[in-house]
């Protein structure tokens, strides 16, 4: 778990300075509102789930999850190994805009559960499906 936590962390701080990504949803990074029950209730870890918004909203989620090749399509949680979802185009593709608006589902909500695969090699994967959503 210690690995998933590390990885995650990164891969948050590495989001946040993206330029295609709007905002970062992780409570262990600094800024989220529950940071601080964070650190008092598991060391400082926000665990290995994050969630991010991708500028181009549904379409582009669609093209990250389609242009990922280490991370593995599927909406559960808690592997050893890294799983993305984009809910809008995926478990959620039957709702219209404003349904999804009323789920408290946002088109551009990217989910990624982080495993233990090197930081780099999942650092370079987020990043070529990031240069892909864009095109």
């Amino acid at each position: 778990m210690d690995r998933i936590c590390e990885n995650t962390l990164k891969v948050a701080q590495a989001l946040q300075q993206h330029a295609d990504v709007t905002w970062v949803n992780y409570a262990g990074l600094p800024d989220h509102p529950e940071h601080a029950l964070a650190q008092k209730y598991v060391r400082g870890s926000g665990s290995g789930l994050l969630t991010f918004g991708l500028k181009g909203g549904r379409e582009a989620g669609a093209k990250f999850l389609d242009a990922l090749q280490l991370f593995t399509r599927l909406v559960n949680i808690g592997d050893v190994r890294s799983l993305a979802t984009h809910p809008a185009s995926t478990t959620h593709r039957q709702l219209s805009p404003a349904e999804l608006e009323k789920a408290g589902v946002k088109e551009e909500t990217v989910r990624l559960c982080v495993g233990i695969e090197h930081i780099d090699d999942i650092l370079a994967d987020l990043s070529q499906a990031l240069a892909a959503s864009q095109k």
